[in-house]
């Protein structure tokens, strides 16, 4: 930690008082990600484990019986924050209740296709999957298993999760859609929802576009400014998540920290020195295997939002030499944590603090 961090935070008590709340949630959470199912209602164009034949790789566990076994286990050795990924989670409330029971900061990753029911599950965060907003979301997200159109998929999640404080839109942008970006950003905010960005990695050709990208970044500024109460995502994780890049560094495997860490391909990883998500792992479908990382393991292009969030949360003392440069942590980590309905950070819990229903 830059040894100027405690002169810094003496002339800046508001920082200090920041910096002291988000840390002392932050220990907390103990963060694991599961792969609930290898089952999904959709084929999307740009999903990571689908491209990847993530679902032939190991056999779905059903025995309803275990879900609740390994829920223990991982409550046991001290996960307290279950990320639920598939496949599509929504098709297995029951195992997402094995979770529930043992656990306080339970997430599911969903396409938004099926409502997850409330009762039951009030705390348990919702993240919603939208592929470039307008028309390009049903083009690159509305395919069948069986390879038949579906149409109507940003309606459908909206009406679903209408005014349900779980739900966060995953807006993961294209530079090819963005004029759709403000009028997507708008439905989000009228249906009584908010958002953070992503950027679109196309996990099929791997091809790149920084003027493209340049230009989103432009777009997804703009929006958010004049969105501040729906577009969760600050300047600093903006530029971040779409261009790779920071003033000290660009995103990729040397860096990230979102990888299994008892995997044994990462050993030369863990070594380099860079920080990774104490006790993170990420357990496929069979309860046993562990995959690479959060997401497919293609790091030349990988944009995943929460593992860009995550670079940037555990890169603090790259931000300590400056207050302004301390203010843009404390940005990135609180906007972070109004994601999820279980925080001390969501626009929830602050209701609740002054009192409103």
């Amino acid at each position: 930690m830059n040894s100027a961090l405690p002169q810094l935070l003496a002339q800046r008590p508001d920082l200090a008082a920041r910096l002291d709340t988000v840390r002392r949630f932050a220990r907390r959470v103990r963060a694991t990600e599961v792969h609930l199912t290898n089952a999904c209602n959709l084929r999307c164009r740009g999903c990571w484990f689908f491209a990847n034949d993530f679902d032939q790789r190991t056999r779905e566990a059903g025995d309803a019986d275990a879900w609740p076994r390994f829920a223990r286990e991982l409550a046991d050795q001290g996960v307290t924050a279950p990320l639920l990924i598939g496949g599509e989670p929504t098709l297995f409330p029951d195992r997402v209740q094995a979770f529930v029971d043992v656990m306080p900061y339970v997430t599911l990753s969903s396409n938004g296709l099926r409502p997850f029911p409330r009762e039951g599950f009030a705390d348990v965060n919702v993240a919603l999957t939208v592929f470039g907003g307008g028309t390009m979301d049903d083009a690159l997200r509305g395919w069948a298993p069986s390879g038949r159109r579906i149409q109507g998929l940003l309606d459908t999640a909206l009406a679903n999760y209408r005014d349900d404080d779980r739900a966060v839109f995953i807006y993961i942008l294209h530079p090819d859609a963005r004029d759709d970006v403000a009028d997507t950003v708008r439905r989000i905010e009228d249906n009584g929802n908010v958002c953070t960005f992503g950027s679109y990695s196309d996990y099929d050709d791997g091809v790149d576009d920084p003027a493209g990208r340049a230009a989103l970044v432009d777009t997804a500024l703009e929006v958010a400014a004049r969105h501040p109460d729906t577009v969760l995502s600050p300047e600093p994780y903006i530029r971040a998540v779409i261009t790779g890049e920071t003033s000290f560094g660009r995103f990729g495997y040397d860096v990230c920290p979102s990888l299994s860490v008892d995997h044994p391909a990462h050993a030369e990883r863990l070594a380099n020195g860079n920080p990774v998500l104490p006790g993170f792992n990420v357990w496929s479908a069979d309860r046993s295997t562990l995959a690479t990382c959060c997401t497919s393991g293609s790091c030349a292009t990988c944009r995943d939002s929460q593992a860009v969030y995550s670079w940037l949360l555990v890169s603090l003392p790259h931000f300590t030499h400056r207050a302004d440069a301390l203010e843009d942590w404390l940005d990135i980590a609180e906007s972070y944590w109004r994601q999820f309905v279980w925080s001390p950070f969501h626009r929830r819990a602050a209701r609740l603090q002054r009192g409103v229903a």
